[in-house]
C-alpha cells in the first residue's frame, strides 16, 4: 500500500532480503518468530522488525484480510521515545488498514 514497496527498497540489502523471505512465509501460511501483533489497528495487522547495523526497520502487514497479504507501511522506525512506534507512523497504518479492508471487500 502506498510508498510501502518504495520505503523497504531503500533498506540495506540485508534487511530487505530478511522482509522478503518473512513475508514469503507468511504467504506460504507460516508466521515469522519475530512477527508480532501490532496492537491498536486490527485483527491480522502484525509487525516484523529488523535491527541491522544499529537501527530498526519496521514492516507492518495484514494478513487476515481476504486472499493478499496487504503490506500497510514500511519504515526506518526512528523513535526519540525508546521503542515507541512515532505517532505519524501509526495513523497512516490505521488509515491504510482501512483502505485494505475496503479492497479485500471488492475481492470477493
Amino acid at each position: 500500500m502506498g510508498n510501502s514497496k518504495k520505503n523497504v527498497m531503500s533498506f540495506p540489502k540485508e534487511v530487505q532480503k530478511r522482509i522478503g523471505d518473512e513475508l514469503q512465509l507468511i504467504q506460504f501460511g507460516g508466521m515469522p518468530n519475530d512477527a508480532k501483533p501490532f496492537k491498536g489497528v486490527g485483527r491480522g495487522v502484525f509487525e516484523i522488525a529488523v535491527r541491522y547495523d544499529k537501527e530498526a526497520y519496521c514492516c507492518v502487514q495484514a494478513v487476515l484480510l481476504g486472499k493478499k497479504i496487504y503490506v500497510l507501511h514500511a519504515f526506518q522506525k526512528k523513535s526519540k521515545k525508546g521503542i515507541q512506534t512515532p505517532k505519524q507512523d501509526i495513523e497512516t497504518i490505521k488509515r491504510r488498514y482501512r483502505e485494505a479492508k475496503e479492497l479485500a471487500k471488492d475481492e470477493d
